[in-house]
């Protein structure tokens, strides 16, 4: 039970620092995920909202983080911790959408846009010259996989006849299942899922649409492929974390292992990359281009596609990935029925999974 605390309030933490810091390493024309010309980054509005936003946070992740405790020492329930991380996230949008309002309505109140000459800037060197896909960073997953799925077949005569596929709170194991080659082997299918699933991205995001700034092409597109290039990296780097501990979980179940550091074998791994990817996609993030040509032209006023300043619907554009307008990484353009096909994938990635565990 210690430890899962511990794990829960690492993830509040966790959770928290990276919502105070997000709009630090955004884009500065799009400030809580609206577009506004170069010339108003600085705008006295843009600045207030930000420390409004980051107050509201603090005291939202401070009175989530007290709910937390006093819910866990009420109840002796530390399941309600992963809880009180999810209403830190719906907290940490309310605040984000808050933000959004007010500098959208102060943008269209000051007509920041009037008189601009609006354009778009497209690399057209992606059909001719590409991005590669970084297959020597796939190795290790494939490697972690192949070896977890080696090891299993090799001591499967030799496992217990009933293996322990789910462990509590305090590590001790709360459900078993008989030995056979779905409950066995479950987590050596959801390594090979995970890393179909997340290569498949991987190959998405390198033939993903850049965002462009018009006003400085060249060097815009330059520092797009590098970014693009460090999250494929980083992304694969992360899928292998989550196989190397989802191979420890198979050997604690082959092995009939029982410690209560079970939750870690899995968590920590994944954990330490999830730090590791933020913390270089946030740096190449805010490394932006600003020097080299001067075009005159400024982003085109698209806030119309986002809704919320997050979720993405343009049927009009045929890029199945974009980049975000707040935070890291890239998101799906919803109004591609490759996003639909795309989510049910993983729907039924995570059906297989419970299948094969519950069913044996």
């Amino acid at each position: 039970m210690i430890v899962s605390i511990i794990l829960g309030f690492v993830l509040l933490g966790l959770v928290l620092l990276l919502a105070l810091v997000l709009p630090s390493v955004t884009s500065g024309t799009v400030p809580f995920g609206v577009r506004i010309p170069a010339q108003y980054t600085a705008s006295p509005v843009i600045a207030e909202q930000a420390r409004v936003y980051r107050r509201r946070v603090l005291v939202c992740g401070g009175v989530v983080a007290l709910g937390g405790v006093v819910s866990v020492a009420a109840t002796g329930q530390p399941l309600l911790l992963p809880l009180s991380v999810l209403v830190l996230v719906g907290t940490w949008y309310g605040c984000f959408f808050l933000a959004h309002q007010e500098i959208r309505a102060a943008k269209a109140a000051g007509g920041w846009f009037e008189g601009l000459h609006q354009g778009i800037a497209v690399d057209t060197e992606l059909r001719t010259n590409p991005p590669r896909f970084p297959w020597r960073w796939l190795a290790p997953a494939v490697i972690i996989t192949a070896g977890t799925a080696a090891i299993g077949v090799l001591m499967y005569p030799s496992m217990p006849e009933n293996l322990a596929v789910h462990y509590g709170a305090n590590g001790v194991p709360n459900r078993m299942e008989a030995k056979a080659v779905g409950s066995a082997f479950s987590l050596v299918f959801l390594q090979l899922g995970l890393t179909a699933l997340l290569a498949g991205m991987t190959a998405a995001i390198i033939r993903s649409r850049p965002d462009l700034d018009p006003a400085r092409p060249t060097g815009s597109a330059r520092w797009a492929r590098h970014y693009v290039s460090v999250g494929a990296k980083a992304l694969l780097g992360l899928v292998a974390m989550i196989d190397l501990g989802l191979m420890g979980s198979s050997l604690l179940m082959w092995t009939g292992t029982v410690t209560r550091w079970a939750p870690l074998v899995i968590v920590v791994p994944v954990l330490a990359s999830v730090v590791a990817t933020v913390t270089v996609l946030a740096r190449n993030n805010r490394d932006r281009a600003e020097n080299g040509e001067e075009t005159g032209l400024t982003h085109r006023d698209d806030d119309r596609y986002w809704r919320g300043g997050l979720i993405y619907i343009n049927r009009e554009d045929p890029a199945l990935l974009v980049p975000r307008r707040f935070g890291l990484g890239w998101t799906l353009n919803f109004g591609d029925p490759r996003a639909a096909m795309l989510l049910a994938g993983v729907v039924a990635l995570i059906g297989l999974v419970i299948t094969l565990r519950f069913d044996g």
